[in-house]
């Protein structure tokens, strides 16, 4: 099997995808910007073939690169990157080598745009909230604040994260939100839904079906962590609501997903919401189809003591699993930020979760926005404990 990888240097902890897959004997081949000289030396151990390009923003040369590939080992079975910012390129890519294992372009708009997002989700008869484009208008958007009331999130309806993502409190900050914003016809507006966000992981074989399930739990504001410049503390669970998985099972199969790793996002509401449902029920947010972002892959293998790098190459090569799962745990991250004083010193956190911290490092400027400066990660066996960890990282001084 001859497997593209583009960009598998960036999350360094990619080069992981390659070696599992190299393993399995695929023949993997490295498309990057960065010279080979300066890659890890677990990535160049498990590439087959290198290309660097000047940029892969410039598609003529990520073209010529896999043209490059195909002509020295035959036909392109595969080609991926597992990053939502080359989604569109890896489609079109996959479109003009006639790679038919993944997401072409005449698909791909369906997984990036959150407005095309809803039609499947209805298909599959799961809750989301109601939305209304920004192209249709400020005086739209008014009838539509005036059914839903307020608050409103006006979020691009191309992106990922928090980024550029605004919370409306009123019909005053609506026509400011059309008025000062140039690019408001590209945004989607939607009701305000109070809870906490968690997410359903998980990587699907050839048929939609999962081959391996995760959940974690995110703060109910990723939005106001980035605005405001609060710690992020997120938690991996040692078990899948069932609601949870019943709805991510379903929503693998509304948006046709094939053999992907992909990080689905769901509300868990806090109260009654009309027409979506009761509390404690899951309500669909937002479908991204590759790996949660940061470090999560990562603390997903410690808490299931699994290996998810090799069950997505296990999907890959051989459409089924062959990577068992051991104990199961919590782990949790918390962060801190450089702006502010904390109660108890760095050494003193590691001191005390010694014997269950397995990260702990500063995050790259790029992640630091969502993710905070100084990380650390924990494996923990009870909520309790989970809960005294984030509080002992966060307290302030």
């Amino acid at each position: 099997m001859n497997v593209v990888f583009i960009s598998p240097h960036f999350p360094h902890t990619y080069w992981q995808f390659c070696n599992r897959l190299k393993q399995r004997g695929a023949n993997v081949l490295g498309i990057a910007d960065t010279p080979y000289e300066a890659l890890s030396d677990e990535l160049k151990s498990s590439l087959t073939d290198y290309c660097r390009v000047d940029t892969l923003e410039d598609y003529d040369q990520v073209y010529r690169s896999v043209a490059r590939f195909a002509s020295r080992y035959g036909r392109i079975d595969w080609l991926e990157s597992n990053n939502e910012y080359w989604l569109e390129q890896d489609a079109r890519l996959r479109t003009d080598f006639n790679i038919c294992t993944g997401v072409k372009s005449d698909g791909v708009e369906d997984f990036k745009e959150k407005s095309a997002m809803k039609r499947f989700y209805a298909e599959g008869g799961i809750p989301t909230a109601r939305q209304i484009h920004g192209r249709e208008g400020r005086e739209a958007a008014l009838q539509f604040a005036a059914l839903t009331g307020y608050p409103l999130i006006a979020k691009p309806d191309v992106g990922v994260g928090a980024s550029d993502t605004h919370k409306i409190h009123s019909e005053e900050e609506l026509r400011a939100f059309f008025d000062n914003n140039p690019h408001s016809a590209g945004y989607v507006i939607e009701e305000f839904i109070t809870g906490n966000i968690y997410s359903y992981d998980a990587i699907c074989d050839a048929d939609s079906n999962p081959l391996f399930e995760s959940a974690s739990w995110f703060p109910p504001s990723i939005m106001e962590i980035v605005n405001k410049q609060l710690e992020l503390s997120y938690v991996v669970q040692k078990d899948v609501p069932e609601q949870l998985r019943e709805l991510g099972r379903r929503t693998l199969k509304a948006f046709h997903v094939k053999s992907r790793f992909v990080h689905f996002e769901f509300f868990c509401l806090s109260r009654e919401h009309k027409g979506l449902g009761q509390q404690g029920d899951f309500v669909g947010l937002e479908v991204n189809m590759r790996p949660a972002g940061g470090y999560t892959p990562d603390m997903i293998n410690y808490a299931h003591s699994t290996d998810v790098y090799s069950i997505w190459a296990d999907a890959v090569c051989f459409n089924e699993r062959r990577t068992p799962e051991g104990e199961q745990f919590y782990c949790a991250y918390s962060s801190r930020r450089d702006v502010h004083n904390y109660r108890h010193t760095h050494q003193e956190v590691l001191d005390r979760y010694a014997s269950g911290m397995v990260m702990c490092e500063r995050m790259p400027d790029v992640l630091s926005g969502a993710m905070g400066n100084q990380m650390y990660t924990v494996k923990l066996r009870t909520q309790e404990e989970v809960d005294e960890f984030i509080r002992f990282v966060t307290e302030k001084a």
